[in-house]
């Protein structure tokens, strides 16, 4: 006759297995649905960046025939070096506060500009081209006035 306590280690054993694979079946199903969500909003994510990407392309060849009709009326586009910004007030010999009043900006706005930290607007870019026509004696001039 078998042992009583054998038979029902192997009987709760038995019991606890098939309830065990039952949970694991449901969390299976549910990774499954989850993976298959997962790979459905990839590939939503995916069409979308394709047609931003698409879209900026479309924006960007539309805004340089924009800049073009500018420039016919504002003359030739300007360019901006934060160096070269440095080097005329430097040979100016002015603070960044007075170099800023020339311009009709601030003179913490000028330290940015030359250490790289912000870009001028197209207004300021034309302001900086007329002081950087001034000679010495202008600059002077206009300062006093």
């Amino acid at each position: 006759m078998p042992n009583i306590a054998s038979i029902l280690k192997a009987e709760i054993s038995r019991v606890a297995r098939k309830e065990v694979r039952a949970e694991i079946e449901t969390l299976k199903k549910a990774s499954v649905a989850h993976r298959a969500s997962i790979a459905e909003l990839r590939r939503q994510v995916g069409a979308l960046e394709k047609e931003l990407r698409r879209v900026a392309k479309g924006t960007t060849r539309a805004a340089p025939a924009a800049d073009s009709d500018n420039e016919t009326e504002a003359g030739t586009k300007r360019r901006f070096s934060a160096t070269r910004l440095a080097a005329h007030r430097a040979k100016l010999g002015l603070s960044a506060a007075i170099y800023g009043q020339l311009v009709g900006v601030s003179g913490q706005t000028i330290y940015h500009w030359e250490q790289g930290k912000a870009r001028p607007r197209a207004v300021q870019l034309e302001s900086l081209a007329a002081v950087r026509e001034l000679g010495a004696r202008e600059v002077a001039e206009r300062l006093s006035a």
